[in-house]
């Protein structure tokens, strides 16, 4: 493997703390790292060093000659004035980046839905990272440093950024660096993993899981060292091996070493006792949305959306910007009225929702964070049945990554990672049995994202999150429904499905008859149709009896499939109700269970085998 760029000693302080000390690393040809750790450890100072943006008091990072460096920062930067289409290619003739089959690639999957001369001062957040990952992207580079590339994108757009950079250089060639808190983005894109901890680099082989694997093994050696980072990295291990979607698949660890490391790791969540918990504290009736729909100014948002919200269920939320995901939610907690069908809420409810603007903390910004929770309730429960354990709320912020020393600091002066986590604990102390979580993982880091998990694991109410973190989404919830087409629609193949579902929708559009090119034909809209063309070609197509039956059957099998969840939902419910210490009973309802959830999964393969046939 040819060298690229090598760092020797290198060595960096801040007016507070050394944050490395002697490094040595090295990146050669083929080489997809991840570079990980806590918030404030350097991952990103590490990273503008290796690519020449930040100086290290001592030691030298050198490059091999001719090596060409790319570099995404955390901030998107533009020039005054400047437009989408001259940001992303610059002075090129449309000739020119037209005939860059890479250049086509990255514009039709970043930027084909921007307006090709729209000013960057009149684009969204994440309108404006896509166009900085364009710009970056439709050029070549030996190396690439990204740091946090994912912030702003969706679940489609991340899903994208990782198949372009698996494909955008032959094995072997080029190298990557990556500075990223979405765990399923690194187990996807990376082969090693960075930790930056304790001033120094310690490398790790693999994708995030992998990482996972051999860190509970570097714990174990040391078991006195970081005990609680290492029980939260068991449990997390024991999900990642026990059936976290797309993994179970990919020996990315060896087996049998990560299966006797969870062999004493229950399973993450005790559904049974969280479910009882859960009726006890709501009833048998949440939130029921019948026929529900929301229009503005004319504009349907959402229309004839029928939900039943159970005690205990765990929900996440897919859908692009835009497709109604935060209406939805004021649908359910009330902050929404809807124009068309009816709202229903249990009279027990009691609906909180942790949103993106940090909206609890505005009034104690001046004061220090042991003063906030001093007013709160004095304890906190976590777990269920005999697991059951009182927190202080004191306990619970050092369970949240909060050190004593940190209960003085004024809440303004508080990180971002800290004031999400000082949010969640004030919602979590006022005892809801409702909890909306809108984008949660913002300025989190990994560790901090397992403890959250962690916490709303014993959690007993119903979940509902939006996040387009994939694998927080997975993690902390059980299934997930996309709004498409202005409806709610269940997803039985979970974010594959919703991906696949998205895709099947772009490629009817592209299909679809369009007005005539604008003279001179340039813009992003020609740079979508010349990249589809690279596209895999489309499977053959059904005759029109080979349709209407294959369309009979999905019908048939979704109707089952709803009867036999609906079917399930309700003997969850049975269960929570029962004699608990009558085992024979228990055990009955449990196996009557298994076997209708063994029969949904078997039907839900079936429906995406018709529905890829029918696209």
């Amino acid at each position: 493997m040819a060298h690229l760029l090598g760092a020797e000693a290198l060595h960096l302080e801040v007016p507070t703390k050394t944050v490395f000390d002697s490094v040595t690393l090295g990146v050669g040809e083929g080489d997809r790292i991840g570079i990980v750790g806590r918030n404030g450890d350097g991952k990103s100072s590490l990273l503008m060093m290796l690519a020449g943006r930040r100086e290290p008091d001592s030691g030298k990072v050198t490059l091999r000659g001719g090596t060409t460096i790319g570099v995404l920062d955390q901030a998107d930067a533009f020039e005054p004035g400047a437009t989408v289409g001259r940001t992303v290619v610059g002075d090129r003739e449309e000739y020119e980046w037209a005939g860059d089959p890479q250049a086509r690639d990255v514009i039709a999957g970043l930027i084909s839905d921007l307006d090709w001369d729209a000013p960057l001062d009149a684009l969204s957040g994440g309108q404006r990272r896509r166009v900085a990952l364009a710009r970056l992207l439709v050029q070549q580079f030996d190396i690439l440093f990204l740091d946090e590339p994912t912030n702003h994108l969706d679940v489609e757009g991340i899903a994208w950024l990782a198949d372009h950079l698996k494909r955008r250089w032959p094995r072997g060639q080029g190298a990557l660096l990556v500075v990223t808190h979405d765990r399923w983005f690194l187990d996807e894109v990376c082969t090693t993993t960075w930790e930056v901890h304790d001033r120094i680099v310690e490398p790790f082989e693999g994708g995030y899981a992998a990482y996972i694997l051999q860190r509970v093994e570097r714990d174990r050696q040391a078991a006195t060292i970081e005990q609680k980072r290492q029980n939260l990295a068991r449990k997390e291990l024991a999900w990642l091996r026990r059936g976290a979607p797309a993994r179970t698949s990919k020996p990315k660890f060896r087996i049998d070493a990560a299966n006797e490391l969870i062999a004493d790791v229950p399973e993450i969540r005790d559904r049974v006792s969280l479910q009882s918990m859960a009726v006890a504290r709501l009833g048998k009736e949440v939130v029921n949305l019948v026929e529900a729909g929301v229009a503005y100014d004319g504009r349907v948002i959402l229309d004839g959306v029928d939900w039943l919200l159970a005690p205990g269920e765990r929900t996440g939320i897919l859908g692009v910007n835009g497709a109604g995901k935060s209406t939805l939610l004021g649908l359910i907690s009330g902050a929404v009225e809807p124009t068309s069908g009816r709202v229903k809420r249990g009279k027990t409810v009691q609906v909180a929702t942790l949103t993106q603007r940090l909206d609890e903390l505005e009034e104690h910004l001046q004061d220090p964070v042991r003063t906030v929770i001093a007013g709160l309730r004095t304890s906190f429960t976590v777990g269920s049945g005999s697991k059951a354990q009182e927190l202080t709320p004191g306990q619970l912020l050092e369970r949240m990554g909060f050190t004593s020393a940190q209960l003085s600091t004024p809440v303004k002066d508080l990180s971002g990672g800290q004031k999400r986590r000082l949010q969640l604990l004030l919602i979590l102390l006022d005892q809801p049995n409702v909890l909306i979580l809108d984008e949660p993982t913002n300025d989190l880091d990994t560790d901090m994202l397992a403890a959250m998990e962690d916490l709303l694991d014993s959690w007993p109410g119903t979940l509902i999150v939006v996040s387009h973190d994939r694998y927080f989404l997975e993690r902390v919830t059980d299934q997930q429904y996309a709004i498409l087409g202005r409806r709610l629609r269940h997803l039985p193949g979970g974010v594959d499905q919703y991906l696949e579902l998205r895709a099947a929708e772009e490629s009817a559009a592209a299909a679809a008859p369009t007005p005539a090119a604008a003279p001179g034909g340039a813009g992003p809209a020609g740079g979508a149709s010349a990249g589809s063309a690279t596209g895999p070609a489309s499977a053959p197509a059904l005759s029109g009896a080979e349709r209407r039956a294959a369309e009979k059957e999905l019908a048939a099998v979704e109707r089952k499939m709803e009867r036999l969840q609906r079917d399930a939902e309700q003997a969850r419910t049975a269960l929570a109700s029962m004699d608990q210490s009558d085992y024979t009973a228990l055990n009955a309802e449990m196996t009557k269970i298994t076997a209708l959830e063994d029969e949904v999964a078997a039907l839900e393969e079936r429906w995406l085998e018709l529905s890829a046939e029918l696209e």
